[in-house]
């Protein structure tokens, strides 16, 4: 099928762009910038020129295409306000797409974060969060999955903490950016809170099976490791840095602060069995060993 991709030259994007293609589908992508459009074309792909809030391109990619991945996001994460206007601006995108393909049947996979369950590990059958600094997110894609019931089979992939390859992405790529910024590999608390990961390669795969198989309305988790320790996660990082690995602030992560504080381990054992997803490339601690000075 011919798949219109948002966010496809990303870490996530660039890599469900290549596993569609190779396997048979083609691609219009999204493409906000020169660069963008020139990684499309050298990736296989075609283009289509404009960002999250051109809506009318949104609608066109959507209309010429059977069937829709969106991952775009702005990724500004610098202020409260930064990251509500980024969620605002993909609530109106998903709406847009969402009504494009209404009464057509065909899929719109669209991406969230992992839930998190006090206590255990959350399952693809808990709810997310509507509220605190990402519940409008949660919102858009519990709208999103909503268009089953008007003839769209739509899908959401939730994405955890720390989408990897060769040591960079996610919230373990933030914790060794701000490691180089402040030349301490932190984490906040005690470090024991647990975040899931996933490297792109193998969460690309499962785009790829939710877009071709799932049904109308399902939720599934592009985990592999269910919970690393977060001062695990940043012990790698101080010794690939030649850093030391210390307790920060909370407010250090500013207003993702308290997402990183928080214990949210994830299972993908439904989606594994339902789906036969099977990851295979290096965990997050063994690809955290690619993190260069």
């Amino acid at each position: 099928m011919q798949v219109f991709v948002t966010g496809g030259t990303g870490l996530i994007g660039s890599a469900v762009v290549r596993e569609l293609l190779d396997n048979g589908h083609t691609v219009l992508g999204l493409a906000r910038s020169d660069s963008s459009e020139a990684a499309l074309r050298e990736a296989g792909a075609e283009s289509v020129r404009g960002g999250l809030a051109d809506l009318d391109v949104l609608r066109t990619g959507a209309a010429k295409s059977d069937g829709v991945i969106h991952l775009a996001f702005s990724n500004d994460f610098s202020s409260p306000e930064a990251l509500a206007a980024g969620i605002a601006e993909e609530s109106a995108a998903l709406r847009t797409l969402g009504e494009e393909l209404t009464g057509s049947g065909r899929p719109l996979v669209t991406v969230s974060g992992t839930p998190w369950v006090p206590g255990r590990s959350s399952t693809e059958s808990d709810p997310l969060p509507l509220d605190g600094p990402v519940g409008g997110r949660g919102r858009s894609v519990m709208a999103a999955l909503a268009l089953a019931e008007r003839g769209v089979r739509s899908a959401a992939v939730r994405m955890p903490r720390t989408v990897h390859n060769q040591g960079d992405g996610g919230f373990a790529g933030l914790l060794t950016q701000i490691a180089r910024q402040s030349g301490v590999s932190g984490y906040p608390g005690d470090g024991t809170q647990r975040w899931p990961a996933v490297h792109a390669l193998d969460a690309a795969v499962l785009f790829r099976l939710v877009l071709e198989n799932a049904p109308a309305g399902t939720a599934w988790h592009a985990v592999d490791d269910e919970g690393d320790a977060v001062r695990d996660i940043a012990a790698v990082i101080g010794r690939r840095l030649g850093l030391p690995v210390e307790s920060v602030p909370e407010a250090t992560y500013g207003p993702l602060g308290p997402i990183f504080a928080t214990d949210q381990p994830s299972s993908s054992a439904h989606t594994r069995e339902a789906l036969n997803w099977r990851p295979q490339h290096p965990n997050l601690l063994k690809d955290l060993e690619n993190v260069q000075v």
